[in-house]
């Protein structure tokens, strides 16, 4: 392996003195990362999802832009735009904030479809173009957008080809009572956080990205685990329309990557079922009449039905 998986748990430990109670959170987001994906996490304002994200970016030793999100941002903001100079007498790009390795898209929803869509091109090809040029972003590349609930006011739903692009969808949730009582004793660490020293360097996550896409082995009798799941997803009479390619593609990257984290070279049902619950549901359309907690026990229930390779 290019990085032992200690090195990773030695990370989540020493993010979690900054951010408690978030272990799992932390362990997905890594996760996600290192499968080569894109991370949304919807959440309540005020639990901690901006700074889940400048830990990520700290830890991993990689550079970082921050993008609100607001209902008057335009596409330009976030790619950059061409500025002529009276000096040189010619137009000089000026890149925007999308190009760095995380980029923290806050509040994603708040923005207009139109700016929304300006994501599109660089999370699904890793690349930008702007005035008839394409410009190639960093590598790795990796997008962690925060969504607030979509019954809030003001917010704009992302349509289904803006949700396919994130890898996973998450969500952090009240921290538990004991973390509360240390954050409400000692306040906000976020501060603190930008003087973390990385433990990763850029090599080494585009090393441990290399090894999980080839070299976590995935068996004849596990891709046929994968392919009855995504096919259970699309006959299901409780979904409307199933997991997609794409969707497929990234449930295996997913389950590479947990498996990893595990310190093991293969894929078993377990890191399927692990990882399942994170991208699968914002993939698939439920009928109307499913709310969210049905949604996930509709998913619970075709894992439990499937049958496990022997």
């Amino acid at each position: 392996m290019p990085v032992e998986s200690g090195k990773i748990d030695e990370a989540i430990k020493l993010l979690s003195n900054y951010i408690h109670g978030k272990e799992a959170a932390l362990r997905l987001a890594l996760m996600c990362v290192f499968a080569r994906g894109h991370l949304l996490i919807e959440d309540m304002p005020g639990l901690g999802k901006t700074t889940l994200a400048i830990a990520i970016a700290k830890i991993l030793g990689l550079s970082f832009g921050r993008i609100q999100f607001t209902s008057d941002l335009l596409p330009s903001d976030i790619t950059g735009l061409s500025i002529f100079d009276n000096n040189s007498g010619a137009f000089e790009f000026h890149p925007g904030p999308i190009f760095n390795h995380i980029v923290l898209v806050d509040e994603i929803n708040r923005a207009t479809p139109k700016t929304q869509s300006a994501l599109l091109e660089a999370m699904g090809e890793k690349q930008v173009t702007i005035e008839g040029r394409t410009y190639d972003l960093p590598r790795p590349f990796f997008v962690i957008a925060t969504q607030n609930p979509g019954e809030q006011f003001g917010t704009f739903p992302l349509p289904e080809s803006q949700l396919d692009r994130f890898m996973m969808k998450i969500s952090i949730g009240y921290p538990p009572r004991a973390a509360e009582r240390e954050i409400l004793k000692g306040g906000s660490r976020r501060k603190e956080i930008y003087s973390i020293e990385p433990i990763l360097e850029e090599a080494e996550v585009l090393a441990i990205q290399e090894h999980i896409r080839n070299g976590i082995r995935v068996s004849d009798e596990m891709l046929d685990y994968f392919l009855d799941l995504i096919g259970a997803t699309r006959s299901n009479p409780f979904i409307q329309a199933g997991l997609s390619t794409r969707g497929a593609l990234a449930l295996t990257q997913t389950a590479k990557a947990n498996a990893y984290l595990q310190g093991k070279d293969f894929v078993v049902p377990e890191n399927v079922k692990a990882v399942a619950p994170y991208v699968i549901p914002h993939r698939v359309l439920f009928r109307e009449e499913y709310d969210g907690e049905s949604k996930k026990e509709i998913l619970l229930s075709i894992l439990r039905d499937l049958p496990v390779p022997v």
